[in-house]
């Protein structure tokens, strides 16, 4: 009698590997929620990658004009759609996009996709990152060509480009947690302030000894004029206060009750996640890095 399993131990070894096959579905489900939760996160970090919204367009899918030495290029489709969007990309393909500037197609994207400062994201945040592109609303918009008059500027000029004054970094598999070393993280590889407020010479090389200290209208992005950002008394923003910055960061309300304009209000409102996204904790990690930088005098007009 003992060599005979009762009805019970069978129905018991049946429904025991179910059991486990449900537990394990239920628990990547979570895990999956938690990705696309922390890389929402990470997209609101990066101002909800405003360049990719056209203020007068559909959010996300792209067609946004840059202006560029010798021409414009547009911003690319976001979105999943298979034909246009990233819906057709792997999740490679779409890190190397962010990260070295690489197509889908193997092409150099042109550097005023700042993925030089991305290449010092973490491996998690990019993954997470990937994760919430994905649950971006699937949108057909195809992106315009790159309107020039230089033969090969993608091709040739990029590439020349890049080896003259690109700077890459080596990418952290998990970013900082807390403190002035995340403030520092977020500054420069996701939220990469110094993209916009480093002036840029004619040909858009950053003066890499004047970071973060603003920009006049006829070398700032999109013509606009950036501020200082440095923590200078005079020309900066040395006497605001921690919380004050912090409080830009997040409402982008200025500490003389003034408001964000610009390509600064579009990545703190102007997509679905923004910076007034970002939690209070890493906005003031990010004010704490800020007033730790060199103070630059520099007086934009």
């Amino acid at each position: 009698m003992g060599s005979y399993l009762t009805s019970d131990r069978v129905i018991a070894l049946l429904v025991l590997p179910i059991t486990l096959l449900l537990a394990g579905a239920a628990q990547a489900q979570t895990d999956s929620k938690e990705l696309v939760a922390k890389g929402q996160t990470i997209f609101a970090l990066a101002g909800g990658c405003a360049c990719h919204s056209d203020p007068k367009g559909t959010q996300h899918a792209g067609g946004r004009a840059f202006p560029v030495p010798f021409g414009t290029v547009y911003s690319t489709n976001l979105t999943a759609d298979k034909e246009t969007g990233l819906g057709g990309w792997t999740d490679q393909q779409i890190a190397d996009a962010i990260t070295k500037g690489v197509g889908r197609d193997g092409g150099r994207s042109l550097p005023v996709m700042p993925y030089g400062p991305y290449s010092g994201m973490a491996h998690d945040d990019v993954k997470a990152l990937i994760a919430f592109l994905r649950t971006l609303k699937p949108v057909r918009k195809p992106t315009p060509e790159l309107q020039t008059s230089v033969p090969m500027l993608r091709s040739v000029a990029a590439e020349a480009w890049l080896k003259a004054f690109g700077q890459f970094f080596t990418s952290p598999a998990t970013a900082p947690k807390s403190g002035i070393e995340r403030g520092k993280y977020l500054t420069e590889h996701v939220a990469i302030c110094g993209d916009c407020h480093t002036p840029r010479s004619s040909i858009g090389v950053p003066n890499r000894s004047m970071v973060m200290a603003g920009a006049g209208k006829d070398i700032g992005p999109l013509g606009e004029r950036v501020p200082n950002i440095t923590p200078d008394n005079e020309t900066g923003i040395g006497t605001w206060k921690r919380e004050e910055i912090a409080d830009l960061l997040i409402t982008g309300t200025k500490p003389d009750l003034d408001y964000v304009r610009g390509l600064m209000y579009d990545v703190i409102q102007g997509t679905s996640h923004g910076y007034r996204n970002m939690s209070r904790e890493d906005a003031l990690a990010i004010a704490d890095y800020i007033k730790s930088i060199p103070a630059i005098k520099n007086k934009v007009k």
